[in-house]
């Protein structure tokens, strides 16, 4: 005798929700550039704005934040979205008192959804605040460690955030 059993489930999520999770993001983001002074906290604010836009547009699918001194890694932070979040739990934010660095710099690389097209730049481009540019960046940090992370959910809508430090 057998026997099977099936299970499905469905995570539904608003806007809200997606604002909810990424003022968590927003205030990694602005914390980063705090300690580090690689950028100014404005500078940090619109990149949150439009990780909100495009995450609000389903555009999104991924953040990685690099801090450099020079052209070598000291920190990073990649921050991947899930829209069946169900599993992740809320965190508080935190845990990113970046160092000061001779010669700061700091690489932030979107990856999109599919559904970003050219037709969906276009839409969203005059939200932006940011002028964004293809790059191949490599955002694996082979010369970093992973050092932890935390996650942001609200509902099914969520950020899994994976730290790295040399």
């Amino acid at each position: 005798m057998s026997s099977t059993a099936t299970q499905s489930t469905s995570h539904t999520y608003t806007t809200a929700d997606i604002s909810t999770v990424v003022r968590r993001f927003g205030a990694d983001i602005v914390m980063m550039a705090q300690s580090s002074a690689a950028i100014t906290e404005a500078k940090a604010r619109d990149y949150a704005h439009d990780v909100e836009v495009l995450a609000k547009s389903g555009y999104l699918k991924s953040v990685d934040i690099t801090l450099f001194s020079g052209t070598t890694e000291v920190r990073a932070t990649q921050y991947v979205v899930s829209t069946a979040a169900g599993e992740l739990s809320m965190s508080r934010p935190g845990g990113v008192m970046w160092p000061r660095v001779a010669n700061p710099y700091l690489r932030i690389v979107l990856r999109y959804t599919d559904a970003y097209t050219s037709l969906a730049r276009e839409a969203t481009s005059g939200r932006l605040k940011i002028g964004w540019a293809p790059t191949n960046a490599d955002t694996s940090h082979p010369t970093l460690a992973a050092s932890g992370g935390r996650d942001y959910a609200s509902n099914g809508w969520g950020m899994q955030r994976k730290d790295f430090a040399a």
